[in-house]
């Protein structure tokens, strides 16, 4: 009987803290590809004009005479639409938004998730290394705080044994 009371607890703390969690930012639109950045790049002519939400941490952003690119190193997303940025990396993409955006309004590192239809790709270089980066033509963008990206994040940690953890 004890064993089935804790198993219950669990399980209601577990929903608890599941309904911590903030919901998606955006209405995923019909049609939206569950498909990373990398996975774009191999064929982009197969995913043209393709909805996507991505996210990621921003790389770099570059302004034009018409329009900026943010570079962006894509991540899984969450539930709530929040980069993962502890999972592995999913590939680059530019997120192309018209008229100018102050670079230091987007800081390198500064978790992002954006919302827009793929529009092409380009040939460009990440260190000495050839690559294609996916565009996105950016109908929205939004650049994520520290307290969002911890909203409905349990900070309590349990195990065996002793050590240090840094956040």
């Amino acid at each position: 009987m004890r064993i089935h009371l804790r198993a219950l607890s669990v399980l209601l703390a577990t929903l608890g803290l599941a309904a911590c969690a903030p919901a998606p930012i955006y209405t995923t639109p019909p049609g939206t590809l569950a498909v990373t950045p990398q996975q774009v790049a191999q064929s982009p002519e197969r995913y043209a004009s393709s909805p996507v939400i991505w996210g990621g941490a921003i790389v770099e952003v570059r302004n034009f005479v018409d329009h900026s690119e943010i570079e962006v190193l894509g991540y899984p997303l969450d539930s709530s639409q929040r980069p993962r940025l502890r999972q592995p990396g999913g590939g680059r993409f530019i997120a192309v938004l018209p008229g100018y955006v102050e670079s230091l309004n987007y800081p390198a590192g500064a978790p992002i998730t954006v919302s827009g239809a793929l529009d092409g790709s380009r040939a460009g270089q990440v260190g000495n290394a050839s690559y294609v980066f996916p565009l996105v033509k950016a109908a929205q963008t939004h650049l994520w705080t520290a307290a969002e990206m911890g909203q409905g994040h349990p900070n309590v940690q349990f195990g065996v044994g002793v050590g240090v953890g840094i956040r």
